[in-house]
């Protein structure tokens, strides 16, 4: 059995855009952990069984929306500071572009998020942190490179 294909840390990126065009992407220094998440929101609707009215009715679910979120945290890099400022001072939602590259091809998400928290912190002989979301503001198009 041969052994999976996988993604090392440094090959997860998350790239903020800027307002240039074509759009000019660059990952914030810093990050320690950081994750996509796809989510989907559902309706339910009962679905009769028309041939045996006695049989336990199915649950049948409809997409309504979908949505994507990412987070992160790690060290505060003073170079990725003032990407996060500007992202949080934005009323408009910024480019976000994520990648995950595997040996075998690349998966990449791009589009409009907006950053929901910014926490930075610090403790007692540490360094100074940060942690952040972003939100989907509209559809993330999705393009793989695998074959």
């Amino acid at each position: 059995m041969a052994p999976p294909v996988t993604a090392r840390f440094g090959k997860f990126r998350v790239l903020l855009g800027n307002d240039a065009d074509p759009i000019v992407y660059t990952a914030p220094c810093g990050f320690t952990s950081k994750s996509l998440t796809l989510g989907k929101s559902l309706s339910e609707v009962s679905i009769p069984d028309c041939d045996d009215p006695d049989k336990p009715i199915a649950t049948g679910r409809d997409v309504e929306s979908t949505t994507a979120s990412v987070s992160g945290e790690g060290v505060l890099a003073a170079s990725a500071l003032p990407a996060w400022m500007a992202a949080y001072k934005s009323v408009e939602s910024v480019p976000v572009k994520v990648e995950i590259e595997f040996s075998t091809g690349t998966l990449t998400l791009t589009g409009l998020m907006h950053l929901e928290t910014l926490e930075l912190g610090a403790e007692q002989g540490g360094r100074v942190t940060v942690s952040v979301s972003l939100q989907s503001d509209g559809e993330l198009v999705d393009t793989d490179t695998f074959a």
